[in-house]
């Protein structure tokens, strides 16, 4: 069976004075068409460095040293320059938290969508404004056509997130890899930009890697979920499950801390301490110092990624058979 994307043991490593730094230790993850994961954890667990890994855009003193990612059956990591750049943006779409720091402030929209459209495609402008405005359309912005020659900065955040969903969208994707897309929005507006990609994705049957510190999100709107700390899977399987029933440690203190499990007035739960800095990580399992069921086993020995339920679900921790 082949996946639409397949990462096996991919490592990152950034290369700095004193030695390298190993960010991405061993991920790895499958994605069918039409799938959704969610890759969730804290700010410094390597989620979005695992994501511009897949579309080969880690910048310099990082690199990939190991591993392998297989998109529709090409290896992307042996890809040159060139063979990337006919597959990132085209067959895979990336949508990142900042819809300001991914549109242009002196460019019309239309102009942005149509230059997008020309990189990839050999049509005609007014092909490619039919198609942007077609893309406007799915995404619900009001006034499609009057939109098109608007500048970024007359549309509110949520509109501009849209849109940004839009030019992912023009060269009909079969991957798109969102990366915090609603960290900068309000509640009602976050709410909205998940229902859209959870209907495109079954609309288009396009597959959505979903990167979040938020499992209440994810838990929404992907099928399954890899939850990582420290550069490492810790915790993997469908997204009801673990929800439901959290093995780990880490992901039982990231649903602890959800504002929804808890009774009305009651202080929110915490993971106490901090992810550790990759120029000094602890020995033994990298989450340890700050695991209130910890044995001494678990300062001594990383714990593998252990398949548990009938291969449904993987775990890392000495504590879980």
């Amino acid at each position: 069976m082949e996946y639409l994307l397949e990462v096996k043991d991919l490592e990152v490593r950034f290369a700095l004075r004193f030695g390298d730094l190993t960010a991405i230790d061993g991920v790895s993850f499958t994605l069918d068409r039409g799938e959704r994961l969610g890759l969730v954890g804290e700010s410094g667990a390597g989620k979005s460095v695992t994501g511009f890994a897949i579309i080969n855009l880690i910048s310099k003193p990082g690199h990939i040293s190991g591993g392998e990612i297989l998109f529709e059956g090409r290896a992307l990591n042996r890809l040159s320059d060139e063979e990337m750049r006919h597959i990132r943006g085209n067959r895979i779409s990336m949508i990142f938290q900042d819809p300001m720091m991914t549109l242009n402030p002196v460019l019309t929209i239309g102009t942005q969508m149509v230059e997008t459209l020309h990189a990839h495609r050999n049509i005609s402008k007014e092909e490619a404004e039919a198609i942007a405005l077609e893309k406007l359309k799915k995404v619900y912005i009001p006034s499609p056509e009057k939109r098109l020659k608007q500048y970024p900065h007359e549309f509110s955040g949520g509109m501009r997130q849209r849109i940004v969903i839009a030019i992912a969208l023009l060269t009909d994707p079969a991957l798109i890899i969102a990366d915090e897309p609603t960290t900068a929005l309000d509640v009602t507006i976050q709410a909205e930009i998940m229902d859209l990609l959870l209907e495109l994705c079954e609309s288009e049957e396009m597959g959505l890697i979903l990167i979040t510190h938020d499992l209440g999100v994810v838990s929404q709107v992907t099928q399954k979920i890899a939850v990582m700390y420290a550069g490492k899977i810790v915790e993997a399987g469908p997204t009801e499950a673990i929800v439901h029933n959290a093995r780990h440690p880490y992901t039982q203190g990231l649903i602890r801390a959800l504002p929804g499990s808890l009774r009305q007035g009651a202080r929110l739960n915490q993971i106490p301490g901090v992810m550790p800095s990759l120029t000094d990580m602890p020995s033994g399992c990298a989450f340890h110092p700050r695991c209130e069921v910890r044995v001494d086993l678990c300062d001594k020995e990383i714990p593998p990624l252990t398949d548990i339920e009938d291969h449904q679900r993987r775990v890392a921790c000495h504590l879980v058979k």
